[in-house]
């Protein structure tokens, strides 16, 4: 495992989306319930100060202060106290990739480079490359209508701020440099020509920008931590935190996006005393951390996949392989090829939206090459990205990557092969600047292709379209999720094992009621084509996408709220697919079509009878496949986090619908009810208030944290008889985990009949039931679709 790290470290985390609605102070009242529930630290979104209004507080502003509106200092000492008394330790996520310039007076660095240009105090700090558009900083902001034929811009006003004379662009602030006022008039189209920064058309962003960026995001740019002086002064609040002993561990939200992983992860080690660390890092299937690394492992994707896999059923593949070549229109006995889709889009995306990285590669490399670099080094370079198979390399490791996106790009593209012979020894050279902004590019290519696009466009069973795994992966059989589990615990045990984030792209009960779909396929094709003949849509793919996230997520909330929800969500989905209509060029009769259809499931009957005739059918399966995901990523090897709320059920769709408020009194509630003798039944129907759940989530996690002896291996315990495929259970050294997989197919079966486990001797008593077993399924999955079983004697 990489990393010493410290003697202490999380057996499970409570994650908090901490915001003005729920500040720190709120969260430091609530530890009493997270504690009750089981849980060991505490786990907080980024609390440094963010752009004014923000949800996430991704978007951070200032390093040597934390966000007033989130609680302040005066926040995270309440909750660390709090922690202290009832023994949880502190997690808190951290931004080192980049800052929040959407508000310029917000960020005092930026204000600093926009007023000053390259000779600013803090212009190192910012990855821009000042040799190109004139020394000028090129910020795209400037709308279609605002561009005069002159190429000056309209509506540009001079106005006496807070911090001086000020450029005004409608009701964006931006500085006057010191003396280029004078002598002009007032003329603030004059003015703004003698600045260090340039107002742009904004789909300039696509290929001519001048500073890296969080992905395609304007309003993000990154910051070079890999300077000691950018690390220090961006870890002034966090090294108090350390230094306080406010903190125990961090989560570093986006180390791919850094030009040297492993050296920042040193340098935060040594900040921070080896103090527990996760890195927010997507490992494609097969792919492995780098050992190397001073971290403890992700933040948890590859489990959830794990998870997810092995409760589909394969003998749905092949049908929904079928329905979902017919809705794209292909000759019957095709399928959709989602290999070549990502490549497409990933070269879309290298192509388009961030074009300017790939510009900035090639200039980099006009200036380490000493010979001529083609005229078609862009396009060999787009090829590249499109082709690498993983989120990046960190050369000198993962040569291996780059060897394969290499001959893939020959494969494809034979006419460059020149070209490529000619760059590859430079892009192979981890001390060039080409390579190294090489690797911090694949990675957002592929997110951006992948994540945000063939993720909304590839219908086929979209539980499997996750931060983390393939859709092109359909299952994983029991044999498999052991051999993952196995190696999880020698190499990574303490690594968070997670099943909803505040990226995650669907619910983790969504994404349970959804699986159900590969067991009945048929029916699903019944469902959906008349759903598709009742409110039809342009594009019957995407109606497949829709209608499984409403069907996922019915029931979750009333009519009106999910009616808004799902809107919310056929907007973003239908932009994010982009091949009918987009962010920034809407086609509004598409869009009237879809979001009819969100309509017609509340307000036509047949829709609305169709939409519940399946539901009635599938609900209690998803549930057991719910049951089923917490027990595994509860009990498996790694350190489980329970998402804000998803103790209950767990019905959210993308962003911003999963960072929706809780009702935690409620949970609390419920909670105080179990704990006083009254045991849930299992649950049944819609409307199930998911109080089952929250029992295996708090059996689970107390039993982890007050029997650790109990969860120190790991091994495959085996079934025998008819349905011993329908089982996945192992013994994490004393306590045995059991989960019911494919619930219709083993009703279909008749039950367990005689299926047995082969228990290790002794005594086993399930802490959900109380009840003592002898391995005979029948009896002790009666009640509940999983067990927790603990040896006795």
């Amino acid at each position: 495992m990489g990393g010493s790290g410290p003697t202490r470290r999380p057996v499970s985390t409570y994650r908090f989306q901490v915001s003005a609605d729920l500040d720190l102070h709120e969260v430091a009242r609530r530890l009493e319930y997270v504690h009750g529930l089981g849980v060991d630290w505490v786990y907080l979104s980024p609390l440094l100060a963010a752009e004014p209004g923000s949800s996430h507080g991704y978007d951070v502003v200032a390093h040597d202060h934390l966000d007033e509106s989130r609680g302040g200092a005066e926040g995270l000492a309440a909750v660390s106290a709090e922690a202290r008394r009832r023994g949880l330790g502190v997690l808190v996520d951290i931004v080192p990739n980049h800052v929040g310039v959407a508000t310029p007076s917000e960020d005092p660095w930026w204000w600093e480079v926009l007023r000053d240009g390259r000779d600013a105090e803090h212009a190192g700090a910012f990855d821009i490359d000042w040799d190109t558009a004139d020394q000028r900083l090129r910020i795209p902001v400037v709308g279609d209508d605002d561009l005069l034929p002159d190429g000056q811009v309209d509506h540009l006003r001079l106005v006496e701020g807070g911090r001086g004379l000020e450029l005004h662009y409608w009701d964006q602030a931006f500085p006057v440099a010191d003396g280029t006022a004078s002598g002009v008039d007032d003329d603030p189209q004059a003015v703004h020509a003698r600045q260090h920064y340039e107002l742009v058309d904004w789909h300039r962003a696509d290929d001519a920008l001048n500073y890296r960026r969080f992905f395609a995001v304007n309003t993000l740019a990154a910051v070079r931590v890999e300077e000691p002086e950018v690390f220090d002064e961006t870890h002034v609040e966090i090294r108090r935190w350390f230094t306080e002993g406010l903190v125990d561990g961090l989560r570093v939200d986006h180390p791919d996006g850094l030009r040297d992983p492993k050296g920042y992860l040193d340098d935060l080690a040594e900040l921070t005393g080896s103090a527990y660390t996760l890195v927010e890092k997507i490992l494609e299937p097969g792919e492995a951390l780098p050992t190397s690394w001073a971290t403890d492992g992700t933040t948890g994707y590859d489990a959830l996949a794990w998870v997810d896999r092995v409760l589909t059923d394969p003998a749905g593949q092949a049908p929904l392989d079928a329905l979902e070549a017919r809705l794209r229109g292909l000759p019957a006995g095709e399928v959709v090829d989602y290999p070549a889709m990502v490549h497409d889009l990933k070269r879309e995306v290298a192509d388009g939206i961030l074009h300017s990285e790939v510009r900035r590669i090639v200039r980099d490399l006009r200036r380490d090459v000493p010979e001529r670099v083609p005229s078609s080094t862009a396009d060999a370079v787009a090829e590249l990205m499109a082709c690498f198979p993983v989120y990046r390399s960190y050369l000198p490791e993962g040569y291996e990557h780059v060897d394969e996106a290499f001959a893939a790009a020959r494969e494809r593209r034979p006419d460059l092969a020149a070209t490529l012979d000619t760059i590859e020894p430079w892009l192979r050279d981890p001390s060039l600047d080409a390579c190294r902004r090489f690797q911090q590019t694949s990675g957002m290519v592929m997110a951006k292709g992948v994540e945000d696009c063939a993720f909304y466009r590839y219908s086929r069973l979209t539980s499997l379209n996750e931060v983390g795994g393939d859709p092109h992966e359909f299952s994983l059989g029991v044999d498999g999720l052991h051999e993952h589990l196995a190696a999880r615990q020698r190499d990574w045990p303490h690594a968070m094992t997670t099943l909803s984030t505040h990226d995650t792209k669907r619910g983790e009960d969504v994404r349970a009621r959804i699986t159900v779909l590969a067991e009945v396929p048929q029916r699903w094709e019944e469902t959906l084509d008349r759903l598709l003949a009742l409110a039809p849509l342009p594009d019957p793919g995407f109606g497949s996408l829709l209608w499984q996230a409403v069907l996922g997520a019915w029931g979750s909330d009333p009519d009106d709220v999910l009616r808004e929800r799902l809107h919310g969500y056929a907007m973003k989905a239908m932009r994010e697919a982009g091949d009918r209509t987009t962010w920034t060029e809407p086609d509004e009769t598409y869009e009237a079509a879809v979001h009819a259809a969100v309509d017609a499931a509340f307000d036509d009957q047949e829709v609305r009878s169709a939409l519940e005739g399946l539901l009635a059918e599938v609900v209690d399966a998803g549930w057991s496949n719910a049951l089923a995901a917490k027990a595994l990523a509860i009990t498996m090897p790694g350190v489980p986090d329970v998402y804000q709320g998803s103790e209950l059920w767990e019905q959210s769709l993308v962003d911003p619908d999963n960072r929706r408020p809780v009702d935690l009194d409620l949970r609390a509630r419920l909670l105080a009810e179990i704990d006083a003798g009254q045991r849930p039944p299992a649950p049944s129907g819609v409307d199930d208030p998911g109080t089952a759940k929250l029992h295996v989530t708090a059996t689970a996690l107390r039993l982890r944290r007050d029997r650790a002896e109990l969860f120190t291996g790991y091994t495959p315990v085996a079934a025998s008889g008819e349905a011993a495929d329908h089982v996945v259970a192992f013994d994490r050294g004393g306590a045995v985990s059991v989960a019911t997989r494919l619930p219709l197919g083993l009703a279909a079966r008749g039950g367990w009949g005689g299926t047995r486990l082969a228990l290790p001797p002794g005594t086993w008593r399930d802490a959900l039931t109380g009840e003592v077993t002898d391995g005979d399924l029948a009896t002790l999955l009666a009640t509940y679709p999983v067990a927790l079983l603990v040896q006795e004697d």
